[in-house]
C-alpha cells in the first residue's frame, strides 16, 4: 500500500481512519474500535498521521510514533474549513487528512509525559481557584441579603466572616450561621488544597533548569515559567518569537480588506491560562516600573503615557513571550538591557 497520509478522527471507543497516497488517491477508509486501533496502525507502512487536538491526542501521538509513524496534531479550528458536506466521522477524518497536507499548516507543539504532568498541576490548581472564587462570591452575596457588605478581597472574607460568626451570630440566626460555618470550612479546605498545588509547582520549578532561567525575566515567576515549559517545551514548533506571541493570543485581532486595515483588541487565541499568567506578570512589571531605571521600565512608562495602561500591559506580555522564545531556542541566560 502506497499510503502517505492518514487522518484519524479520535473518539472514546470508535475511531475513523482515512488514508491517501501522495497524489491524493483514497487508499483506506476504515472504522476501528479502541482495542484494535493500535494493532492495525502498527501493521501499516510508516506514514504521516494527522489527528485533532483533543483529550488523549498526545497519548495517541506517542503510541503511533512508537510503532514508526510521524504524527501531526492540528487545532480543530484549522480542520473545520476542510470538512465537506455534513458532519460525521468519515468526513471529519477526511478533513484532517486534507488539512495536514497543507504546506502552511500550523501544528500543535507535542508534549511529553512530564509536560502533561505539569499542565495537569496547573489545571487542577485553576479548577480549585475557580471553585474558591465562586464560593467567596456566594458567601458575599448571602451576607449582602442580610445587610452585611464585605469587600471584594478574598483576604477580607477570611478575616470578616469569623468575626461575624462570633459577634453577630444572634443577628444572623442559628440556621444561617451554621450554613455560613460550613461554607467557610469549605473555603479553608480549598485553601489547603491550593497550597498543596503551589508546593508541587514550586518543586517542579526548582528541579527544572529551563524554568529557572526564564524566571529571571521580570514578570515571569515559577507558575508562569512552569506553564510555559508545559505548553511549548523548547519552542521548536514556532518559527520565531512573533509566532509564539501570536499563538498565545497577544497580538491584535485583524479584520482587513483591500487597503483598509482594521485592528481590534488582542485575538485571545491559544492557552487562556498561560496568557492570563503573562498578562498578570506584565501588570506587575508596569506597576513597579517607576521604582526601576532600566530600559524596559522606561519603555513601559513611556508606552503607558502614550497608549494607556491596558495596551502597555499587553505589549510587555508580548515582549516577555518573545524573550522567553529566544532563551528557550538559544539555551541562553536572561540578559537585562
Amino acid at each position: 500500500m502506497d499510503l502517505k497520509y492518514l487522518g484519524i478522527d479520535l473518539a472514546k471507543n470508535i475511531f475513523q481512519l482515512h488514508g491517501e497516497s501522495a497524489c491524493g488517491a483514497v487508499l483506506l477508509r476504515r472504522r476501528l474500535g479502541r482495542t484494535r486501533l493500535l494493532d492495525e496502525i502498527a501493521k501499516l507502512p510508516p506514514c504521516t498521521i494527522g489527528i485533532e487536538a483533543c483529550t488523549g491526542a498526545f497519548y495517541w501521538q506517542r503510541e503511533f510514533e512508537a510503532v514508526g509513524h510521524s504524527v501531526r496534531i492540528i487545532a480543530p479550528q484549522y480542520v473545520k474549513p476542510f470538512a465537506q458536506h455534513q458532519k460525521n466521522d468519515k468526513n471529519d477524518a477526511e478533513a484532517i487528512c486534507r488539512a495536514m497536507q497543507q504546506p502552511n499548516m500550523r501544528f500543535v507543539p507535542p508534549k511529553t509525559l512530564a509536560q502533561q504532568d505539569i499542565q495537569a498541576l496547573h489545571r487542577g490548581r485553576q479548577r480549585l481557584v475557580n471553585h474558591r472564587t465562586a464560593l467567596v462570591s456566594q458567601m458575599r452575596g448571602l451576607l449582602l441579603d442580610r445587610g452585611l457588605a464585605i469587600g471584594l478581597s478574598i483576604t477580607r472574607v477570611r478575616r470578616e466572616i469569623p468575626k461575624l460568626l462570633s459577634t453577630q451570630r444572634g443577628k444572623l440566626g442559628d440556621l444561617f450561621a451554621a450554613m455560613l460555618e460550613q461554607l467557610f470550612d469549605m473555603l479553608c479546605q480549598l485553601d489547603v488544597r491550593v497550597k498543596w498545588f503551589d508546593r508541587e509547582i514550586e518543586r517542579v520549578f526548582r528541579t527544572d533548569e529551563a524554568c529557572q532561567r526564564i524566571a529571571k525575566i521580570r514578570g515571569v515567576g515559577p507558575k508562569t515559567a512552569t506553564a510555559i515549559i508545559a505548553a511549548v517545551g523548547d519552542g521548536a514548533e514556532f518559527k520565531n518569537g512573533r509566532h509564539m506571541a501570536a499563538w498565545l493570543g497577544l497580538v491584535p485581532r485583524q479584520h482587513s480588506s483591500g487597503n483598509r486595515q482594521r485592528l481590534f483588541g488582542i485575538s485571545k487565541r491559544g492557552d487562556r491560562h498561560l496568557r492570563t499568567l503573562l498578562v498578570h506578570g506584565a501588570h506587575a512589571v508596569l506597576r513597579t516600573a517607576p521604582k526601576h531605571s532600566d530600559a524596559v521600565s522606561q519603555w513601559a512608562i513611556s508606552l503607558q503615557e502614550r497608549r494607556g495602561a491596558a495596551k502597555a500591559i499587553v505589549a510587555i506580555a508580548n515582549k516577555n513571550a518573545r524573550v522567553i522564545f529566544a532563551m528557550l531556542r538559544g539555551g541562553t541566560e536572561f540578559r537585562a538591557a
